[in-house]
């Protein structure tokens, strides 16, 4: 096979598969994910905007977990309240912060 230059038909035909690859959002987005880092990306962190229904439902969570891990002293639930607990944090402080945003 030559390395030269297609045919208009099949370049054109090559051209509207590579179109219709660059629509596909699911095929990016394991493209995406696919590849693996180095280190992780802290950008996506540092942008993340809650919304208030997730906040709240992280800290009636946590609070949850908390009185049960009170009332039944289970290392199970108070290690569930110790992994759900900075995350409710995070989340309220990043939602004040957008709220307080100019």
């Amino acid at each position: 096979m030559t390395t030269g230059r297609l045919p208009d038909h099949e370049q054109r035909i090559l051209d509207e598969v590579e179109r219709a690859l660059r629509r596909d959002r699911r095929l990016e987005r394991r493209l995406r994910t696919g590849r693996l880092r180095r280190r992780p990306d802290l950008s996506r962190v540092a942008h993340y905007r809650p919304h208030v229904l997730t906040v709240g439902l992280l800290l009636a969570v946590s609070v949850t977990l908390m009185v049960t891990g009170i009332v039944t002293s289970r290392p199970a639930v108070i290690w569930a309240f110790a992994a759900v607990w900075p995350l409710a944090l995070f989340a309220v402080f990043r939602l004040l912060c957008r709220w307080t945003e100019p």
